[in-house]
């Protein structure tokens, strides 16, 4: 959450699909979604329309997430990066690209 808030500029128009352990990022974000809390809704909707809700961001969310596991599956961002960092950007669009190529 600290390197979203110093680094990141989201364009205000876009939405951010995040899970619940981002929530400060409203106060940085505005367009934002997020899983509804049980407590969140008692007032604005019942159990069934937030199940909706929660299953509709979730499964959003999942696309984003099988396609960081594959990236993280050449490691390059899942340990650290032991190469020259000059290289790093190259390397890294490179295994994008192949995650491209293998999902489509």
């Amino acid at each position: 959450m600290t390197m979203f808030k110093t680094t990141t500029r989201v364009n205000p128009g876009i939405l951010v699909l995040a899970d619940s352990g981002y929530r400060g990022m409203q106060k940085v974000h505005a367009n934002c979604k997020f899983p509804l809390r049980h407590r969140e809704d008692k007032a604005r909707m019942g159990d069934e329309e937030r199940r909706r809700h929660n299953r509709a961001v979730s499964s959003a969310r999942m696309k984003i997430e099988h396609v960081i596991g594959r990236v993280k599956r050449f490691r390059i961002v899942a340990e650290r990066y032991r190469n020259k960092l000059k290289k790093f950007g190259q390397r890294f669009n490179l295994i994008c690209g192949i995650v491209n190529f293998e999902i489509a």
